[in-house]
């Protein structure tokens, strides 16, 4: 009986437990895409101001805005929103965490159109709001990812063919980006950048989770700094990350923010997902409604960002809108006078009869 109670009282603080890291997760999560959403307009606004200096953009290769003090605050706030984002993937799975990224959209689309004076039409609000749906339902149909306890288990995940085989076709795409296509079409098209971005940052989101579990192991007093897979993940990560904030700020120098911030958003969540999913077998555990779920989430998102990028150039405002739905009572109602009209002048024998003498005698 005793040992029932005791089995008992341990799965229920098992529960607790594991849902306080998902809340404090969670919190983590959404003060990183605060801190991130902001970052996007502050350093946008210090690249708008060596532009204005005519020194070398960044986008053509120069480094000026590291003398200057918004874009050095934006990194600053970049840094916060990653650390708290770090923080949050050793707490909740990565297929919770990084949809929530959705929130930078929206937080970066409101500044912009406030801040930068970039227009944000009815079609892009109504994004950002499919965007946000489209993370919630993600997030309610959240996969469970394969427990990972030690530094010693996350170093087999990384060596499962699948996973290997997954990374050396992200690397070998994204140095094709790098050296081949980006020179030639990265100034037009707004894709190149962030794909680059997108594909080093699965890199960043992996090695984030293995220090994470090596956190956890430290403060459980284990040796860990003698693992040398601690050193490979410190140096994955550096170098993931410094790519990321090079193809970035050419991307927000050349092209819109609130194009690059949401298409950057898909792209990166859509790499992570899939990283995390091959790397932690997350889906191994799901229902097919759960599934559904999932998807029908992120078909959401896309239809969000679809909004957003394809109608940028439309002016709609939403009195527009109302103005418009206002008229169409009033021209259903001449329409339909006129067919009234029309079908009584039918039913008049003698007005029948006149035309029929108008038109025989011509």
């Amino acid at each position: 009986m005793d040992r029932t109670v005791n089995e008992t009282n341990q799965s229920i603080s098992m529960l607790a437990g594991s849902r306080y890291n998902l809340y404090v997760g969670l919190a983590l999560a959404l003060g990183s895409s605060a801190f991130n959403g902001s970052s996007f307009i502050l350093k946008k606004k210090g690249l708008l101001k060596l532009a204005d200096r005519g020194v070398p953009r960044a986008g053509q290769g120069g480094y000026s805005y590291l003398k200057e003090w918004l874009w050095w605050a934006g990194l600053l706030s970049m840094g916060l929103g990653e650390a708290a984002n770090f923080a949050a993937y050793a707490f909740a799975p990565a297929t919770l965490v990084t949809p929530l990224g959705a929130l930078s959209v929206l937080i970066s689309a409101i500044l912009s159109s406030y801040l930068l004076n970039e227009k944000l039409n009815i079609h892009g609000k109504l994004g950002c709001i499919l965007s946000i749906l489209g993370s919630t339902v993600m997030v309610i149909h959240a996969p469970e990812e394969e427990e990972v306890t030690s530094l010693d288990e996350m170093e087999r995940k990384l060596q499962d063919p699948a996973f290997v085989t997954f990374a050396v076709l992200l690397t070998v795409v994204a140095l094709v980006l790098i050296f081949i296509v980006a020179p030639k079409r990265g100034q037009t098209n707004i894709l190149i950048y962030i794909l680059i971005c997108s594909f080093i940052g699965a890199f960043s989101v992996s090695s984030v989770k293995g220090l994470g579990i090596a956190i956890k192991q430290m403060l459980e007093q284990k040796t860990v700094y003698r693992h040398p897979l601690v050193y490979v993940l410190v140096g994955i990560l550096v170098l993931s990350v410094s790519t990321q904030i090079n193809y970035l700020n050419k991307a927000l120098d050349v092209f819109n923010t609130s194009l690059v911030t949401p298409i950057y958003y898909v792209c990166f969540t859509t790499t992570v997902v899939t990283c995390s999913i091959i790397l932690f077998k997350e889906w191994s555990s799901m229902d097919l409604g759960d599934i559904i779920g999932t998807l029908s989430g992120f078909c959401t998102i896309l239809i969000g960002i679809f909004l957003l990028h394809a109608f940028k150039n439309t002016s709609v405002t939403w009195s527009q809108l109302m103005s418009t739905v206002a008229k169409e009572p009033s021209l259903a109602h001449q329409e339909y006078e006129t067919c009234h009209t029309l079908l009584e002048s039918m039913e008049d024998p003698a007005l029948a009869y006149e035309e029929d003498n108008v038109l025989f005698s011509q």
